[in-house]
């Protein structure tokens, strides 16, 4: 019931505006998202690349609705990854694309280009991009995009959200030779009859998942910070043969940092989510419904501002 008012509450204008102007809501927000700007994101990627992590990099900014804003995104994206290469940071880090960032409301082949043009500068960076999965309507659409992009980028990450019914379908369809492919559980609302709603269900999808994954060709990237998901994978990984290099965990910025510090030290490749940029309501009120004991640290940080 939380998870689901949460993520309502994303949507929400009325919700938006008590939450941007709540006091300290921005402080707490830092918990999750490295700052606003790319220089922001630079520093942040540059302390944790240098501990022996690795990052993916998300400009804050989904679901626009005008070519302006559109090609505003794709700017700051390209100024990123800019930044990325001239800084030397292009082999541990790469960006996070959500199609409706650049566009896909207005039109597919719209946010098509302006993905090819984010792919380029990544190339250029000496990096990759990743499609970020979104709301369930968008499966199919970002997939086809993900084929299209591949042509030309074949390194370019497609994401599997394990809450979906069907997810298993997907991961099978994925488990090529050289397809990278991030598994997360899923931080959107979606109808029963096409998504699993309750916990334990999404979890053995996840697993049904892992094994799929696992088992085939392509590189698996887990993102998940449960442990009894995590013991399954390092099972798998002895079931499978996999070496550290052929998969990678995947885990949020400011959520279980010492776990992702401590599988990196036992040689597993860990890549750390890194969000940045003004527009942080809804990925915010979305880390919230993922993990709704998140909701202490807000409770936490308003008890000690009173005080």
């Amino acid at each position: 019931m939380i998870r689901r008012a949460l993520l309502a509450a994303s949507h929400s204008g009325g919700a938006r505006r008590v939450v941007q102007t709540a006091p300290f809501a921005r402080d707490v927000a830092r918990r999750f998202i490295a700052g606003e700007t790319a220089a922001d994101a630079a520093r942040v990627t540059a302390d944790l690349t240098g501990e022996g992590l690795l990052v993916t990099l998300d400009v804050l900014g989904e679901d626009v609705h005008d070519k302006g804003r559109a090609d505003t995104n794709v700017a700051k994206y390209c100024e990123l990854l800019d930044r990325l290469g001239t800084e030397g940071l292009g082999a541990r880090a790469e960006v996070s694309l959500k199609l409706t960032a650049v566009g896909q409301a207005l039109d597919e082949e719209l946010a098509l280009e302006n993905a090819r043009r984010i792919c380029a500068a990544a190339a250029s960076a000496g990096t990759t991009v990743t499609l970020d999965m979104e709301e369930h309507e968008l499966v199919d659409p970002t997939l086809r995009a993900v084929h299209e992009l591949r042509r030309d980028h074949p390194t370019v990450g497609a994401v599997v959200q394990a809450y979906l019914r069907r997810a298993e379908e997907y991961c099978a369809d994925l488990a090529y030779e050289g397809s990278r492919v991030r598994l997360c559980k899923g931080a959107y609302a979606a109808p029963e009859a096409i998504a699993f709603t309750e916990k334990e269900e999404i979890d053995k999808s996840f697993v049904r998942c892992m094994k799929v994954l696992m088992a085939g060709k392509g590189y698996p990237m887990l993102a998940t910070h449960d442990p009894r998901l995590i013991d399954v994978a390092e099972a798998l990984t002895l079931l499978h043969g996999r070496d550290a290099d052929t998969f990678e965990y995947q885990m949020l910025y400011g959520v279980r940092p010492q776990e992702q510090r401590r599988l990196a030290s036992r040689g597993a490749q860990v890549r750390v989510y890194v969000a940045y940029g003004r527009d942080w309501y809804e990925y915010f009120m979305r880390r919230l419904a993922e993990r709704p004991a998140n909701l202490r640290l807000v409770a936490r940080s308003l008890v000690s501002a009173r005080l």
